[in-house]
């Protein structure tokens, strides 16, 4: 059999001198070459710039300064009693509530509330309700959690029914509320299946597999009669501790989390490492044209949504001859493959003024596994919870008079469904929706994307180990 063909660089179309609009064309005066803009200054830009300068892809784990994401000031009132929350109003001298506003309103803001000319930092409340163990704990969810220790109100919106021998769960013992059937037993569909029974909700919760855990599966690697090592075989490391709900259930387990390395050597394709000088050069200058796009995505405003970054990213490396050999072109395009993966796209397909739309809300800290798998997380999440496995729902039929739930031929009937199944599922169309789901949805399942990672796990021959996995 003939060897696989070597893979070809990315090809990118160049963006002609023409669409590069030098700093003194910039409409906007607020924005300067050197300033970072923000609502105050041009509060337009919400609807095509971060929120933040771009954050970039380095090695070795991601910290953000929670100052960093602003949200407005002004907030309206929900209609939605179930998952009500109070925001914040006032500075960080005083704890003023303002009227409920629903979780997802506060987390992302629609755009009604984005066109507010004010700007909020969240910030300094997130350090206060570090220090107020009154201020409403939804506001911690929907900022991020405290970076210290959990408060009462934390545990209490937790998903751990024990925390050092207090009871702390108060599920009703009787529904009190509608019937709601959660097809997926994943993280989400664990978290959202306490959750709403916490609140009074009759639930069931349908799984497809014979396990619960979905994109997250500790294998136990057994040496004769013990344990060798755990693998993950989906799902691995906390990227972030700092607002990461996993972080939280892993310290009310009494976890302690082991931080991942920052070092992150390369190798070339003779196992030899990479010469360490050219390595940060070619590090500093990724970094650089990432910094150089962020700029130009400010002065082109929103004719950048039709750029490429991956055009952006190469017009730039020309212009200022950054890795012209090809030593270091192969590391130049590691990192592009890096930030392809942080992405889960092509950056050909990536647009200039949106790849990083999410990162404010990228969470802080320290990337961290957890000793033993993150199994262990799966399993006191799925307590209590009534899961029924190897029921593959086909088809969900929903209408005024309530959800029917298709698993092979067991017909499961309720009040609403929650449909927690991964993206790919939806893609494939495994599940047929009666009536078809809106235009707007079916659009939005089409776009998204998401990235594939071969994992490869060795048995281990010495002693147990906390963890073992490779990529």
């Amino acid at each position: 059999m003939d060897p696989p063909p070597p893979p070809q660089p990315p090809q990118f179309s160049l963006i002609p001198p023409s669409q590069i609009p030098p700093p003194q064309q910039n409409s906007n005066p607020n924005i300067q070459p050197d300033s970072i803009p923000n609502w105050d200054q041009n509060p337009n830009l919400t609807h095509y710039l971060d929120l933040s300068v771009p954050k970039k892809r380095r090695r070795g784990r991601s910290q953000r300064n929670s100052a960093l994401f602003r949200s407005p000031l002004t907030l309206n009132a929900s209609s939605n009693n179930d998952l009500s929350s109070y925001a914040i109003t006032s500075s960080s001298s005083s704890a003023a509530v303002a009227p409920p506003v629903s979780f997802s309103s506060i987390r992302n803001p629609p755009p009604s509330l984005t066109q507010s000319s004010s700007a909020y930092d969240f910030s300094d409340e997130i350090i206060m309700i570090n220090k107020e163990p009154k201020t409403e704990a939804m506001i911690a969810l929907s900022a991020g959690f405290p970076a210290d220790s959990l408060s009462e109100e934390e545990i209490e919106t937790g998903v751990i029914p024990v925390i050092g021998g207090i009871e702390q769960d108060k599920t009703p013992t009787e529904p009190s509320k509608p019937g709601v059937i959660i097809i997926g037993a994943g993280l989400a569909g664990l978290a959202a299946a306490r959750q709403l029974m916490r609140f009074g909700f009759k639930v069931t919760v349908l799984e497809g597999r014979k396990r619960a855990g979905g994109r997250v599966y500790t294998k136990k690697m057994e040496v004769g009669s013990r344990v060798g090592a755990v693998a993950e075989l989906g799902g691995s490391v906390l990227t972030g501790t700092l607002g990461n709900p996993l972080g939280i259930v892993a310290r009310q387990l009494g976890d302690v989390l082991h931080k991942v390395r920052d070092k992150c050597p390369l190798y070339s394709v003779d196992g030899k490492p990479v010469n360490p000088d050219m390595d940060m050069k070619v590090e500093s200058a990724f970094n650089r044209l990432l910094d150089k796009a962020s700029r130009l995505r400010q002065l082109m405003g929103e004719v950048s949504v039709d750029v490429s970054l991956g055009a952006a990213l190469e017009t730039f490396r020309q212009v200022y001859k950054d890795a012209v050999n090809d030593e270091e072109m192969k590391l130049f395009n590691w990192h592009l493959a890096n930030l392809e993966y942080a992405n889960a796209g092509l950056i050909s397909h990536l647009s200039l003024a949106f790849w990083d739309q999410d990162d404010p809300y990228d969470m802080g800290g320290d990337h961290c596994f957890l000793p033993g798998g993150n199994g262990k997380l799966v399993q006191a999440l799925a307590e209590n919870v009534p899961i029924f496995y190897e029921k593959t729902v086909h088809t969900i039929r929903y209408g005024s008079d309530g959800v029917q739930v298709i698993a092979g031929s067991q017909v499961f009937e309720g009040d609403m469904a929650l449909c927690t199944v991964p993206l790919g599922v939806l893609k494939k169309g495994s599940i047929k929706f009666i009536p078809e789901l809106p235009q707007r949805k079916l659009d939005g399942i089409r776009r998204l994307g998401f990235g594939l990672l071969n994992k490869l796990c060795h048995s281990c021959w010495w002693s147990p180990v906390d963890c073992f996995s490779g990529r």
